[in-house]
């Protein structure tokens, strides 16, 4: 298959894992390259996700590679093909590259667990406060930037409301639901909008209160996508500077470690419910 022009995260993790299982089994690259009959850099271009592999070969290199693992095989194999353009790639020439993973991430997790602090989580809110907290950007960002990233922040929400929606939780600090960006009534409406999407089978809400002692967090958001195996979940990080993927084994057991924590300093949904309804009884 032809070299990819631009390799998508799921290129990039799919070639890491290919590497992962050359590397367990002890294999170069060359030696990699002469199994399956290749040149070397043929190897090392799968690796780095620049050419498309098919299912097929991901089958062959598996077997080179000994793995036995079939759950494990059928999700490599799952991730193959030449490049298919999702929504997110009208949004290329606009946004960072991170923001088009994220999506693409989201777009393929079979569910999704989030903690943030400060902000709403992204998949839970309004066009209106989106925009309102856009405004804060350091450096401050056009217009026709924000009005690019609110209409990207929509189009990810879809995942909630398809057929067979993702299963979304959110444990979000009582911080986030008092932040008041936007002034009172963008507030008011917010905390609205995560009462009525909590009221989905789909979608868990969680409230840690003030007072709550232990918490187990730096503060950043954080989004832990499950893959369709554990050895394909990944940890994504809102910095300062963008986006960060993770998806080491001790880094993936580390964030469900954190995150389970903090969802047992949260309340249970009605209480946490109940919560959200007196704040915006307030604003």
């Amino acid at each position: 298959m032809p070299p990819a022009t631009t390799a998508t995260l799921r290129q990039q993790r799919l070639g890491a894992e290919l590497r992962k299982l050359r590397e367990r089994a002890g294999l170069t690259s060359t030696a990699a390259a002469a199994l399956l009959g290749s040149p070397q850099a043929r190897i090392s271009n799968i690796e780095a996700g620049r050419y498309a592999v098919s299912a097929d070969r991901v089958r062959t290199l598996a077997r080179n590679y000994s793995c036995a693992e079939e759950a494990y095989v059928d999700a490599l194999a799952g991730m193959t093909g030449a490049r298919k353009r999702g929504w997110w790639e009208e949004y290329r020439d606009n946004l960072p590259s991170g923001l088009l993973d994220l999506a693409e991430l989201e777009h393929h997790a079979t569910a999704l667990r989030v903690a943030v602090t400060v902000h709403m989580p992204g998949l839970l809110q309004t066009p209106e406060h989106a925009r309102a907290t856009m405004r804060e950007a350091v450096p401050p960002l056009r217009p026709y930037e924000i009005e690019h990233r609110v209409s990207y922040r929509v189009k990810r929400q879809a995942i909630l409301f398809e057929d067979t929606p993702t299963p979304y939780t959110a444990i979000v600090h009582e911080a986030a639901l008092r932040m008041g960006f936007g002034g009172p009534d963008i507030a008011r409406a917010q905390l609205d909008y995560l009462l009525e999407m909590s009221e989905q089978t789909t979608i868990t809400v969680l409230v840690i209160p003030f007072g709550q002692t232990g918490f187990p967090t730096a503060g950043q958001p954080i989004t832990y996508a499950t893959g369709p195996v554990p050895q394909l979940d990944t940890v994504v990080l809102d910095t300062d500077h963008g986006c960060e993927f993770l998806d080491a084994e001790d880094q993936l057991s580390r964030y469900r470690r954190v995150l389970d924590r903090m969802e047992s300093r949260a309340l249970p949904e009605p209480k946490s419910r109940d919560l959200i309804q007196r704040i915006a009884r307030d604003l």
